[in-house]
């Protein structure tokens, strides 16, 4: 009887032929870079979302914050809402604060400004009217919309107004001039649309 000998492989199976065996540091930092990469792949996408979603919700608190509030937001309305209400502030005017208000039946935009002569001039060319159009003592902003913002129209004066009327969609405007300042009369403006 005859015993065959088999010789026996010097690889592993699952190597390919001709390619020496892995070592032991090279397994493991293999290993060490499949790690990275998987954390890389889902750790830097996860936190991105994480960080999104932080930022989203300060944001959704700040509007919050923004709107619950009532009284003037010193600074220009967007140029949507200066669109949208018809009201064009004149360039290098001062003290300028908005607020806006909407509700089913109606939006308000409310504006105040200090500008010059020549400036007033200018926003009411923009409403199709001029300063001669102004009557003395009309204060067309109703106490309510002044209760809104907190307008106080008992300081010293002279005082004077006017309302451009159109037709839906287009807004309506009220208009009231402090000119204690001839030179720099101080504007306040209720834009209302309805739509």
């Amino acid at each position: 009887m005859t015993v065959s000998t088999v010789p026996h492989p010097t690889h592993s199976p699952d190597e390919p032929e001709g390619r020496p065996a892995e070592g032991r540091g090279r397994r493991i930092r293999r290993r060490a870079l499949t790690l990275l990469i998987i954390v890389l792949l889902i750790g830097v996408p996860a936190g991105y979302l994480m960080i999104s979603a932080d930022q989203s919700r300060d944001s959704g608190k700040d509007k919050e914050a923004k709107y619950s509030a009532t009284g003037l937001t010193p600074g220009w309305p967007s140029k949507v809402q200066r669109r949208l209400y018809e009201i064009t502030i004149p360039s290098y005017s001062g003290n300028v604060a908005y607020y806006e208000t909407n509700n089913w039946k109606t939006s308000r935009l409310y504006v105040q400004f200090l500008t010059s002569h020549e400036g007033l001039d200018k926003f009411l060319g923009t409403l199709g009217t001029h300063t001669d159009a102004l009557r003395a003592d009309d204060l067309p902003i109703n106490p309510r919309d002044r209760d809104v913002v907190r307008w106080d129209f008992s300081g010293p004066g002279p005082w004077s107004g006017l309302t451009r009327i159109q037709d839906d969609p287009r807004p309506t405007t009220n208009v009231v001039v402090n000119w204690s300042d001839p030179a720099h009369p101080m504007v306040y403006v209720v834009s209302t649309a309805t739509p």
